[in-house]
């Protein structure tokens, strides 16, 4: 494994984290708005172009965090669209997520299944 690969990742995975960090210390934003800020920025990154460039150069550290879930929902959306038309704005997102999302809900029911809930103190 390229160790100058794992350092870019490390390095971009890192300040990713670092600005929600300083986003949610610095301003009176909720988690939840700030995770559904870093997708969208992922989408428009990925929608003028500049998000490739990052993912090429950092690999898992530009895919792993949010906004790399918005760049894949952003690139299905532009492959579907260049083969199945307008259809494909409706469904691009979804086939190209579908994997991650069939497996963060099966890990959540394995997580659910085999913990046992406790009421909040």
């Amino acid at each position: 494994m390229d160790v100058s690969m794992l350092f870019k990742a490390f390095l971009v995975g890192g300040g990713l984290c670092v600005l929600g960090q300083l986003l949610i210390d610095l301003t009176k934003l909720t988690p939840a708005r700030i995770l559904v800020g870093f997708v969208v920025v992922g989408v428009v990154l990925s929608g003028i172009g500049i998000y490739e460039p990052l993912v090429d150069f950092a690999g898992a550290g530009a895919t792993v965090p949010l906004s790399g879930f918005g760049h894949l929902l952003a690139s299905g959306v532009r492959d579907a669209v260049a083969t199945d038309g307008f259809f494909g704005v409706l469904t691009g997102g979804l086939i190209a997520s579908a994997g991650g999302i069939a497996a963060a809900i099966f890990f959540g029911m394995l997580v659910g299944l085999f913990s046992k809930s406790r009421a909040k103190t």
